[in-house]
């Protein structure tokens, strides 16, 4: 068997297919019921691909002795038992081998041994202040709390040998045995959420220790070929490399080398994310492709900024894009829903972690179905290639040693409860297992119908990081922001682009370009952004138009090219035709997304917000001037997925129940003359033509 990631999308012997998985802590539960637990997940469920980090603390506790994958110390350590279970069960199997794995850990997973609190040998991570950056580790406190932890530096010299040992370690015992086409692991995930959980830290949070700001100016030295060089183009007299110094103020920039400046501290953040990616791969030497699941932005206003400089997966070279999700019910938040846009479109990939478990860790609306069911959903209308249900199944075996902080179950409330019976949520994982399995290549080939893209040049994100946040005019992840709620107001969608990575022929396949500018921008971007307008698309630029290049030196190449088209007739745009293309709706709160197969023929989206009232209804273009009507009756919350074959309605999924918001709906759905309704509150769907039903 044959496996690859081809932009983002996983194929088996050359097949596409939507990767829909479900995780399952194997460290957290007895061994004694591996089987049973793995059977029910695969049988209710439907899924059939396990994801399940490997923690380095629970198989490596102390330092001097090998890491044990045979559960010869302890039974729960016997991953590679573990493994064979999940083959002979027929379930493939996602590893991630870490080193830092989060999950609710001790430590994130690493073992004690390796804080730099224990072992003077590791170097911490430092922020801009000079203070190490900490994260729960594995005692409690007298204030009965985990005590906080300084997490090490990841290109410390220490870490780094200690890491290459146990993903070396991981590589030659279990992978080699696991692998496809004998064993069942199919695609190794390295890392979480950046390197630490840190994807969506602020830029000054992270690594001002001597071996980071070693890497920067290591990182320095290689972009601009010499110190000299260095100095011309900042304006500085420095005679040694560790003269020259990070941004460390949070404040606006004062001339443009400083802006700069904060572009080059930017691209060291995306370095050593590469990095330490391809390092670890390295020692892991796996023959399966290798992803990573990177968290959405936080919060704040700056968020949007730091993220956008710091993921590049452009500059990955081999190592695939995925996502997680984390940051809160996209239904109810506005805030919310555009982080969770961003992180699903910024690249092809899947997303590797849903909430589908946890209501008393995090929020009370995860308790419902339904509040999954619609963010799996928006995943994978906003460009997603792939679900994840995190977890599968609730664990209840677990010792002070991994975790000291939670009590069981973990989780609260997943499809499989902590004594191995299904939950409602069960049903619905299956429903929707059941409906990729039959249509998830057709939906990934789907076009997706867009408006304008977004022209991502991340070096202004990594200016823009720095400003106040109350400084709304500063690009470009506050603009990126702005134009997703645009569009989202408009009921358009979009699609992002990067434009140091991109080609003529990629960027042709995006008419209409919406960019923030600045005072400089490379060369190589401004003659492709100039042939985009000469070859008649639009580029819509807003804020200052760059006339230097990267280096600091006049480049007038775009501004030009828009000087020329400022005053021309308007063109037709193809974007217009895309965004009439686009599905209306009509009445009651919600997004619609439609994947067109050909003129009639595609799949709608649609997601219905916490306060949506009454039914939804959709004007769907059908191609022509032909428009179809769809009326849904579905929660508030929830979501629905139809197939639409020749302007008629085949198979779909509906939740007509949402137990957090109180609301139970008798589903119905109708397209045309065809009206297809449950007898009662329910979640709803048709698959390979055959009518189920789901009530609590």
């Amino acid at each position: 068997m044959r496996i690859e990631l081809r932009d983002g999308v996983l194929h088996t012997d050359g097949a596409p297919g939507l990767l829909a998985t479900a995780d399952y802590p194997y460290y957290r539960d007895d061994p004694s019921v591996w089987r049973e637990r793995l059977r029910t997940l695969r049988d209710e469920t439907g899924i059939r691909v396990v994801t399940s980090y490997f923690p380095w603390r629970h198989h490596q506790p102390d330092a001097d002795v090998p890491p044990d994958f045979t559960g010869a110390t302890r039974p729960d350590r016997d991953l590679l038992g573990y493994l064979r279970i999940c083959a002979e069960l027929g379930l493939s199997v996602i590893a991630k081998p870490g080193p830092f794995i989060h999950a609710e850990t001790n430590y994130g997973g690493l073992p004690d041994w390796i804080c730099p609190a224990v072992n003077p040998e590791v170097e911490p991570t430092l922020d801009a202040y000079g203070d190490p950056v900490l994260w729960n580790g594995s005692v409690l406190g007298a204030d009965g709390l985990v005590e906080r932890w300084p997490l090490p530096s990841p290109q410390g010299a220490y870490f780094s040998a200690r890491v290459g040992e146990w993903m070396r370690a991981v590589g030659k015992e279990v992978l080699q045995a696991a692998t496809t086409p004998e064993g069942p692991v199919v695609l190794v995930q390295i890392a979480n959420e950046g390197l630490f959980t840190d994807g969506a830290l602020p830029l000054w949070s992270y690594d001002y220790s001597a071996p980071g700001l070693a890497f920067f100016r290591s990182g320095l030295s290689e972009h601009y070929g010499s110190l000299d060089g260095y100095n011309q183009v900042h304006g500085t007299a420095h005679t040694d490399w560790a003269e020259v110094q990070p941004p460390r103020e949070r404040r606006a920039a004062g001339s443009v080398q400083e802006q700069l400046a904060r572009a080059d501290w930017g691209r060291f953040h995306s370095d050593l994310l590469a990095e330490a990616y391809h390092s670890w791969t390295e020692a892991l030497a796996p023959e399966v492709p290798v992803l990573v699941n990177l968290n959405p932005p936080a919060e704040h206003p700056h968020s949007f900024d730091g993220w956008l400089s710091r993921v590049r997966p452009e500059r990955w070279n081999g190592i695939h894009y995925g996502f997680t999700n984390w940051m809160g019910v996209v239904s109810a938040d506005r805030t919310s829903h555009a982080r969770y846009v961003l992180a699903a479109k910024r690249a092809p990939g899947p997303n590797l972690e849903e909430n589908w478990g946890f209501s008393e860790l995090y929020d009370r609306a995860y308790a419902a179905g339904a509040t999954s069911f619609h963010q799996s959903l928006l995943a994978l209308a906003a460009g997603a290639t792939g679900i994840n249900v995190y977890t599968g199944v609730a664990t209840s075996g677990w010792g002070d040693d991994m975790d000291v902080m939670h009590s069981a179950p973990y989780p609260d409330c997943p499809p499989i409860d902590q004594h191995g019976n299904p939950t409602d949520k069960a049903g619905t994982v299956r429903m929707l297992a059941d409906f990729f399995a039959l249509h998830g290549a057709e939906f990934l080939a789907a076009t997706q119908v867009t408006g304008p893209s977004w022209g991502l040049y991340a070096p202004y994100a990594a200016v823009a990081a720095w400003a106040a946040d109350d400084d709304s005019g500063t690009g470009c992840g506050r603009q990126l922001r702005a134009f997703h709620e645009r569009m989202r107001g408009t009921g358009q969608d979009y699609r992002i682009v990067d434009l140091e990575s991109a080609d003529p022929q990629t960027l042709a396949g995006h008419p209409h370009l919406v960019l923030h500018g600045g005072p400089f921008m490379h060369a190589s971007v401004q003659r492709l952004l100039a042939d985009h307008l000469a070859a008649g698309h639009t580029v819509e630029l807003s804020g200052e138009v760059p006339r230097l290049d990267e280096l600091l030196r006049p480049c007038t190449v775009l501004a030009e090219a828009l000087a020329a088209v400022a005053g021309a007739p308007a063109a037709d745009n193809p974007s217009a035709e895309a965004a009439a293309g686009a599905p209306t709706v009509l009445s009651g709160h919600a997004d619609a997304y439609w994947r067109t197969v050909g003129p009639d023929t595609g799949y709608l989206t649609v997601l219905v917000q916490s306060d949506s009232e009454g039914p939804v209804t959709v004007a769907l273009p059908l191609g022509g001037d032909r428009v179809g009507t769809v009326t849904l009756e579905g929660a508030k919350g929830g979501a629905a997925l139809l197939r639409v074959v020749a302007g008629e309605l085949d198979d779909f999924l509906l939740t007509g129940l949402n137990s957090y918001l109180a609301s139970a709906v008798t589903p119905s759905v109708a397209l045309g003359g065809a009206v297809v309704r449950a007898e009662g509150p329910a979640d709803l769907a048709r698959v390979a033509g055959e009518l189920r039903t789901l009530r609590p």
